[in-house]
């Protein structure tokens, strides 16, 4: 007898094939007692770990988990001392804890609806056959939290693997493994051993069902079942559990309860600390190992174990680690190309005659500019920008080109190779039916609570809630007025840095020349570079600051479209999400490389933003360098925010949460409570993950003529990136919940139109915003020196001004030389021509030869894009054979226990003719499917 009085094999649940928990909850089968030891106590619902007997009621009178902790509290002493902290077991020891709640019950707003909503929560969990086990607040570490410890029974488990369609062994894989790479030894020292690589061996795998448990590789009911589909199974029960009705309207789910405070937390278990082994032989230490082999940092050059991760995390997250790992290892290739093609301009830099004219005394020492502000600037010789110039050449240069298009086909291979890989996964992970599995996906809880009408499905023929399309007009308008006026905020952010460009520049101009004080640093730092650094900083804080916003307004809206499925809010946040960051993140990139010096006018008649700030001009040697120096702030300031943010803020909350907990001894702070002071993944923390990695791809890949040397900082950024999103996932926050995914979703799409979106950028910057087009026009079109033919074209991209040509908004306040004419960077006739300061035709030649540049690029990328893209198959001949291998072999054992079930049933009975005929009928259908 146990301590309800009960005998250990009694039944406390006994559910019927037609129960239904209020039409949301449906068990298909009854809950039987379970026959393995693991499912003795079945019927005790509510246990601290106490043998003595007591007459306290039962399940059957209702009686929530609260009120049996508060009946038994008095009555015993609970011994904490015999479980261990590791322990992921009920205090039995046999039933695994498959999930955590966790609240308080302090007097404070609503504490007794809180308690009712409990007491009803967990009497319907009990009924849809789930164990409970509670922890009183006396023994947790602060003496105020409750646990309630969930366990799922094999019935319950079995039931929704077929609810859900969840794959399960039937067969061990006995297709040989791919031929081994004559070259893998030279990979050994970034291998990791094979236990850790594969942790369970490959099995053929069919749909789970319970009509047919004998089909499957069943050595032990309490282990068939990983943790992590164990978790998923409980979610699914919890997220769709009803707790209460009001108004007529159901509500329902542990994200609601979560979110009203009735529970504090809900969440799966580790198996042990992750820097010591579970003393419980029965707990595998899955988590030890991942941190010892993956997320320590010393281990940046090994391979990532995915079918661990996969088997602990998900599918999900698995995937995400994947995809990162790959991008990482295609980043190398390019980081190395572009380092190349740095050190060519690196070494070729005092080779560069534009930089030797612009340095040369007798040449940039001989030119004088016009001032670069209107009445307070001075007018300025040319080569005080000589530092500048020669630093643009390690960016501006032939292979400049080179790499533009060179990350125009890289980016193809990494798409088309990344699908190649991502079916492999899919192959392996038994994810290859996936979609098909889930064609209509589940209704989110809130879609459900919220659409009170409901139509017939023509597919299903059943009832289902809807939205009416009035309604989902009226929310879809709403929330696309919200994301433009968000993107109009961003645009009208972009414009005020601009003005302080503009404001700025006219100041540094004015204090920076001829300042004796700044002789020492004035070669290096010109206005133009002032002006583009504190801009761009400027411009980081404005972009952290609108994404902290943004990010809460979009989860908001988003909600509020009350979009389907959960695969449906995740692409409808995402894509609000990119959309704005995008425009946040590029905006100000866009507007250096395409927008600056492009319409600043001529000194005789300047343009004006809003008729009052002049607009910027670009350095004599172009304006690449202030792209080099935005993209640099920009791309390296997110990525150290982010890494800070990832992983400095979670370690500070736990390290504050573990003080608390340091009077208490050890073996008193349970696995659950340890568990509990961790920091939440939530259900977006892959899509940040993601959202930061796309943002990333973006830099290095539109805007990449500018800067050979970003894949090289992504490349570190990335090596980091894994390690510390490995070591915040196992160290820092709690489990998270067990998801499918069969590829990266919809960021898939997002990489495709950025990586066309590139090609077209790249082009328009070598074109627009490099000094390269300018240059080789005038080598091949005006060169007139044979031995040096660049000789002469900072001369040639000048222009001259007569300086009594100046009107008087812009006329200098002083000329203390007397300077009759200034120069300025256009291509236009001089004053004395008879068409005076209108463009020359060397401009108008440069302009052809940009547009045809950018054609030619286009045209011959694009090419070599979709031929490599059609070359290179999505899915490996030698997985598309082992799919049918696979699928083949399935079916046909499936078929021959169809055919083995009816000839057992038939030696039941007398053989009849209808019968005989009927196995000789079934023994076709196997033979045509074998053909087939």
């Amino acid at each position: 007898m146990n301590r309800f009085g009960q005998k250990e094999d009694e039944t406390l649940i006994e559910l019927s094939d037609t129960l239904a928990l209020n039409d949301e909850i449906a068990v298909l089968t009854s809950v039987k007692t379970p026959g393995s030891p693991g499912e003795e106590s079945n019927g005790v619902l509510f246990e601290n770990g106490s043998n003595a007997d007591s007459e306290l009621p039962g399940n059957s009178e209702g009686i929530s988990s609260t009120e049996s902790t508060f009946l038994i509290s008095n009555l015993q002493v609970i011994d904490k001392h015999r479980q261990s902290k590791d322990s992921v077991f009920f205090n039995d020891g046999i039933r695994r804890i498959d999930f955590v709640l966790s609240y308080t019950d302090e007097p404070i707003k609503d504490a007794e609806k809180k308690a009712e909503r409990r007491k009803e929560f967990e009497k319907n969990l009990q009924q849809a056959g789930l164990h409970l086990e509670t922890e009183d607040k006396k023994e947790s570490e602060n003496g105020k939290t409750f646990f309630v410890k969930v366990h799922a029974p094999w019935e319950v488990l079995s039931t929704y693997a077929e609810v859900l369609n969840i794959k399960a062994p039937i067969k061990e894989n006995d297709i040989p493994p791919r031929n081994d790479n004559p070259f893998e030894f030279l990979s050994k020292p970034f291998r990791l051993p094979k236990e850790v690589m594969q942790p369970e061996p490959d099995y053929f795998t069919a749909p789970f069902s319970k009509q047919r448990q004998e089909l499957y590789l069943i050595h032990d009911e309490s282990t068939f079942f990983t943790p992590s589909t164990r978790n998923r199974i409980v979610y699914y029960i919890l997220s769709r559990c009803p707790y209460e009705t009001e108004e007529g309207k159901k509500k329902f789910g542990i994200k609601r309860l979560l979110t009203n405070g009735t529970y504090l937390a809900a969440y799966p278990l580790h198996d042990c600390q992750y820097w010591n082994k579970a003393k419980d032989k029965n707990c595998e230490s899955e988590r030890f190992t991942l941190y010892s082999e993956w997320a320590r940092f010393l281990r940046f050059y090994k391979e990532q174990p995915l079918d661990l991760i996969r088997k602990y995390y998900g599918e999900k997250i698995g995937i995400y680690f994947a995809w990162l790992g790959f991008y990482t290892e295609m980043l190398f290739f390019a980081a190395v190309v572009g380092f190349i093609c740095f050190l060519y301009g690196w070494i070729t830099m005092d080779e560069n005659m534009s930089s030797k004219e612009i340095c040369d005394i007798s040449i940039g020492g001989e030119i004088i500019m016009c001032p670069l502000c209107d009445r307070n600037c001075e007018y300025w010789k040319l080569n005080t920008t000589c530092e500048p110039s020669q630093y643009s050449h390690l960016f501006d240069n032939v292979a400049t080109l080179f790499f533009a298009i060179f990350m125009g086909i890289w980016v193809t291979l990494f798409l088309e190779f990344w699908k190649r890989r991502q079916a492999r996964l899919e192959y392996e992970w038994d994810l290859v039916d996936f979609e098909e599995e889930q064609q209509q996906l589940q209704l989110r809880p809130e879609y459900e609570v919220k659409c009170t009408l409901r139509k017939r499905n023509p597919v299903t023929q059943e009832d289902e809630p809807y939205l009416p399309l009035t309604s989902k007009a009226a929310r879809f308008c709403f929330s696309g007025a919200t994301v433009l006026f968000w993107i109009s905020l961003i645009i009208a952010s972009m414009i005020a840095v601009i003005v302080y460009r503009l404001a700025v520049y006219a100041a540094f101009a004015s204090i920076m020349e001829n300042n004796e004080s700044l002789e020492p640093i004035s070669g290096l730092l010109t206005p133009q570079l002032a002006t583009s650094v504190t801009a761009s900083c400027l411009n980081f804080v404005i972009i952290m600051i609108l994404n902290f916003l943004y990010e809460r307004v979009a989860i908001w809206i988003t909600d509020m479209e009350i979009p389907r499925t959960h695969l449906e809010y995740e692409n409808r946040l995402t894509m609000k999400m990119f959309l704005f960051q995008f425009v946040n993140y590029y905006s100000s990139c866009f507007y250096v490389a395409f927008f600056k010096g492009k319409f600043a006018g001529y000194p005789g008649d300047y343009t004006y933003l809003f008729s009052q700030w002049r607009n910027e001009e670009c350095d004599p040697a172009g304006c690449l360098i202030e792209l080099t120096t935005q993209l640099t702030i920009v791309m390296a300031g997110k990525q150290i925010w982010g890494n800070i943010q990832e992983a400095l803020v979670p370690w500070i909350w736990n390290w504050w949460g573990r003080r608390k907990a340091r009077g208490h001894p050890e073996n008193l702070y349970s696995r659950w409570e340890q568990d509990h002071d961790l920091q939440t993944f939530g259900n977006l923390g892959l899509f940040y993950e993601y959202l930061e990695m796309v943002i990333q791809f973006g830099f290095i890949t539109l805007f990449v003529a500018s800067f050979p040397l970003a894949p090289l900082l992504a490349l570190m950024n990335n090596i980091l990136e894994i390690r510390v999103d490995s070591w915040k996932l196992t160290t820092q926050f709690r489990r998270p919940v067990a998801a499918k995914a069969h590829s990266i979703g919809v960021w898939q799409e997002i990489l495709n139109g950025m990586a066309i979106l590139s090609v077209v950028t790249n082009a328009f910057i070598v074109s627009f915003t490099s000094d390269m087009i300018p240059r080789l026009v005038y080598y091949y079109a005006y060169s007139s020196n044979e031995s040096s033919p660049m000789a002469g074209y900072i001369n040639s991209s000048l222009s001259v001004f007569n300086v009594s040509d100046f009107r008087d908004i812009s006329r200098p306040l002083e000329n203390p030389m007397g300077y009759t004419t200034c120069r300025y960077r256009d291509y236009r006739f001089p004053p004395d021509h008879e068409r005076r300061y209108m463009h020359s035709m060397q401009f108008w030649h440069i302009l052809a030869a940009k547009m045809a540049f950018i054609i030619i690029m286009e045209h011959v990328v694009f090419l070599v894009k979709f031929f490599v893209a059609w070359m290179i198959p999505d899915v490996p001949s030698e997985v598309k054979a082992r799919i049918k291998r696979e699928k083949y072999l399935t079916q046909k054992i499936l078929h021959e226990y169809e055919l083995y079930k009816l000839k057992e049933k038939l030696c039941q009975k007398d053989c009849t003719v209808d019968l005989e005929r009927e196995v000789i009928a079934t023994e076709g259908k196997v033979q045509l499917s074998e053909v087939m």
